[in-house]
């Protein structure tokens, strides 16, 4: 019996069409209008399990509401319906590739749907219970890969794990930010201690104190028991505020006196609480044109933008794809109930050639996907959903090693160049040759500062990441 099984229905206006009823024999339905942001309705919403996103009629404008969803009910699993068999080069093509296990065209098979969502269920589930315990699949392999993007990115969160200071994560979705997070906390001093996650896109304006500061019994009605905040939670341990570009400014107010001084104040209390938590907070986008926009407080920035990593976009470390690709198809072998599945020529000429808007989310989702929908042990092009490879002479000059291997040199003196602040010193050690090494590919690749006296001071500070 499903009975006891919550499904998400994300859809414009929260309906569901009638072709799909019969599913509440099996599952609880919970509607959700899509065009309502997220913060207005998460704090209302049941345990999410697994969800259904109801793409037939989607527009290009409900794209950033669509993504505020997923984010706010992470780690939800998705299953798209669409209309039709999209283009492979669409808008829609990539949000289901990026954020969807399967995808269902009408007319719908109710029977395949209902099997699609009770196996999802049953991996989201157990990832549910091991919350905590164990990291979301594409996490594992997130920071791994020997591209010189990715090892300065790890040789950089090495370094920011040894303080105590605050930091700041960027990049675009599905780059492994969560990832980070877990690598900074695993490194440092506090690895022994709890490691506390708010998800501020899904924080409620009128709950944000009291979830973050916690109160006191009877601070307000149906308050029966004292309970501290997250950020009390968080004492001798490490504090994550995942999104806190989704803040509003009255709900960035809150956090200053915290990051200013450690002290909490719980609803209710006239009492003060001391708190040491490591504080580090991740974004898909620069804080520094919300902060020019006074969308963002700009002492809050200061507070937590002294330190700043900028994680790599898949696009911009494709060599380390073979060894992701390989790596999580190991993972799905040994964690399920499939064989190990291994990738065509042209299947993986097709990952090499994909921009992977998603990045990493998406590989993961692709492969996965692939796995249940391959009929023999070699994936190709089409389970993958992506264009079949054809060689031509053009196809192979562009992804020819020599080509590989000047594109990895001129992304890793940019990458090493921005983490040092263009100290020509410290991107040496960083890429392990010598100055005069680093001159001479600088000149070879028209790229970075040409002269000794360009560089600066080698601390990671404010505006040296980028």
């Amino acid at each position: 019996m499903h009975n006891h099984k919550t499904l998400i229905w994300l859809a414009p206006g929260g309906t569901i069409p009638d072709s799909c009823s019969e599913l509440a024999r099996h599952w609880a339905l919970y509607p959700a209008d899509l065009t309502i942001p997220p913060r207005r309705r998460t704090a209302t919403l049941p345990k999410v399990r697994v969800g259904v996103i109801d793409l037939t009629h989607f527009t290009p404008e409900l794209a950033p509401l669509l993504e505020g969803w997923i984010e706010a009910l992470c780690p939800t699993q998705w299953v798209g319906l669409l209309a039709e068999q999209p283009e492979p080069d669409s808008p829609l093509s990539e949000i289901v590739a990026a954020h969807c296990m399967d995808y269902h065209t009408l007319p719908y098979d109710m029977l395949r749907m209902d099997n699609a969502l009770g196996h999802l269920w049953g991996m989201a589930d157990l990832l549910s219970r091991l919350q905590g315990r164990v990291r979301q699949p594409f996490q594992l392999h997130a920071l791994a890969g020997r591209s010189p993007a990715i090892q300065a990115t790890r040789a950089l969160l090495r370094r920011l794990a040894q303080t105590a200071e605050p930091v700041l994560i960027t990049g675009e979705s599905g780059t492994g930010k969560n990832a980070a997070c877990r690598f900074i906390h695993e490194h440092s001093a506090v690895q022994q201690g709890p490691f506390v996650t708010v998800n501020c896109a899904a924080l409620p304006v009128n709950l944000t104190q009291s979830e973050l500061f916690g109160h006191e019994k009877g601070a307000f009605t149906h308050a029966l028991t004292a309970r501290p905040g997250r950020i009390e939670q968080a004492d001798r341990g490490t504090l994550i505020l995942r999104d806190i570009d989704e803040l509003l400014p009255e709900q960035q107010s809150t956090l200053l006196r915290f990051l200013q001084e450690g002290l909490v104040e719980r609803l209710g209390s006239q009492r003060q609480r001391r708190v040491n938590a490591r504080v580090i907070a991740t974004s898909s986008q620069p804080l520094e044109p919300l902060v020019a926009q006074d969308q963002f407080r700009a002492d809050i920035f200061y507070r937590l933008g002294n330190l700043q990593v900028s994680l790599p976009p898949l696009r911009d470390r494709l060599e380390d794809l073979p060894e992701l690709a390989s790596s999580i198809l190991r993972a799905a072998a040994r964690h399920g109930r499939h064989h190990r599945r291994r990738l065509s020529e042209d299947a993986m000429a097709s990952l090499l050639e994909h921009n992977w808007p998603g990045n990493l989310r998406e590989l993961q989702n692709r492969l996965q996907r692939a796995i249940l929908l391959s009929e023999s042990d070699t994936i190709t092009p089409a389970d993958l959903g992506l264009q079949t490879h054809t060689p031509d002479a053009t196809v192979s000059a562009q992804f020819s090693l020599a080509r590989f291997r000047a594109r990895a040199e001129r992304e890793a003196i940019t990458h090493c160049l921005n983490l040092s602040n263009n100290n020509i010193s410290a991107a040496a050690r960083m890429l392990q040759i010598s100055r005069l090494s680093l001159y001479r590919l600088m000149a070879k690749h028209g790229t970075g500062p040409t002269t000794p006296e360009s560089g600066r001071s080698s601390v990671v500070r404010k505006g040296g990441l980028s």
